[in-house]
């Protein structure tokens, strides 16, 4: 089969691999009818994923039919469509069982990062009860790509963020994962929210689908948060672009004693400067995605509540993923996502 492969430090390449087996009778094997690029994946292609194994499938947002399970994957079944999702978790250990799936003791990120992942034609999921998640009839593909990564880390960001109907909400970062913690804001419904972007084709896109959203750039930010907050700040901020300058952003531009998440992966460790936010007693909430909220992600999708697809940019076959990298990497074409059709 075709298999997208981190062959070496800053080398991708599309290559033959066999196509994958049950190893374990909790695994299922996926034929992929849809993946898409995360910036995660260039990550491990720049080395700034040290656990990234050489030799692997990149890849991990997709969705596709289960083809084959293991004896004891009882929830899906051949020919299920799935979503895909970005943690590998058993259920049972102590993190698992209190929701924090990205710190299972027996997976965490291992799709297209420690294991063969989906920029592929199959792929073997292990854990396949809780890593696999059946779409709605009436749910397409395009609409579901997103639900096992990104959309799955910004539904996890906007509950962990304790935000409350009368919040300011500052959002730093309107790249896709920015859109889709967007969007979960939004089912909050705090009283407002400011995004904060850079980029002039994103704070475009921003306007035009979400017009009730203040959009701003980095350079009018806290300006702007102090102006549309009552009390010298936002009560909540998430952090999402994954820069230094985005980091002191986000706690220069919270209020005391409010909740700063921070969603994005930095290239290089950040500092805290803790004497010049003396006093804030601000709470930082951190880490990766614990993605065990799909089945509801898909209900609200189903309802209508969550669209993901103006994303979607543009669309390539396989054979034509290193075309899809290379824009995606280079940003051209006021690219925002690429969904890559098997």
């Amino acid at each position: 089969m075709l298999a997208y492969t981190y062959k070496d430090y800053g080398i991708f390449e599309l290559t033959e691999k066999p196509k994958p087996k049950l190893l374990n009778p909790k695994d299922a094997i996926v034929k992929i009818t849809m993946s898409s690029i995360c910036t995660s994946d260039l990550h491990i292609k720049h080395g700034s994923v040290p656990k990234a194994v050489l030799g692997i499938t990149v890849g991990h947002e997709m969705v596709g039919v289960v083809e084959e399970v293991g004896a004891e994957v009882k929830t899906v079944k051949k020919c299920d469509r799935v979503t895909v999702n970005v943690e590998t978790f058993c259920g049972e250990c102590f993190f698992c069982k209190n929701g924090f799936v990205n710190n299972c003791k027996s997976g965490g990120w291992a799709l297209g990062c420690r294991i063969d992942g989906g920029q592929a034609e199959y792929v073997r999921v292990p854990y396949a009860e809780q890593g696999l998640n059946k779409i709605p009839d009436n749910v397409s593909d395009e609409q579901a790509l997103f639900v096992g990564d990104i959309l799955a880390t910004g539904f996890w960001a906007a509950k962990i963020s304790e935000i409350k109907k009368n919040d300011t909400v500052l959002i730093i970062g309107a790249g896709s994962t920015g859109i889709c913690t967007l969007l979960c804001t939004m089912l909050k419904n705090p009283k407002k929210i400011i995004v904060c972007e850079k980029d002039e084709t994103r704070r475009n896109f921003v306007k035009k689908h979400y017009p009730n959203v203040i959009v701003v750039d980095p350079e009018t930010c806290l300006e702007t948060v102090n102006k549309e907050s009552e009390n010298g700040g936002a009560d909540v901020v998430i952090e999402v672009a994954g820069s230094e300058n985005s980091f002191k952003m986000a706690w220069q531009a919270a209020r005391a004693n409010a909740i700063v998440t921070i969603v994005a992966l930095y290239d290089k460790p950040m500092i805290l400067p803790l004497p010049d936010m003396y006093g804030k007693n601000l709470t930082f909430k951190t880490g990766g995605v614990d993605g065990c909220d799909c089945d509801e992600i898909l209900s609200l999708i189903e309802q209508g509540k969550i669209d993901t697809t103006p994303l979607i940019t543009h669309k390539f076959p396989l054979k034509d993923i290193e075309k899809a990298y290379e824009i995606f990497e280079n940003k051209r074409e006021n690219v925002i996502k690429i969904a890559i059709v098997n």
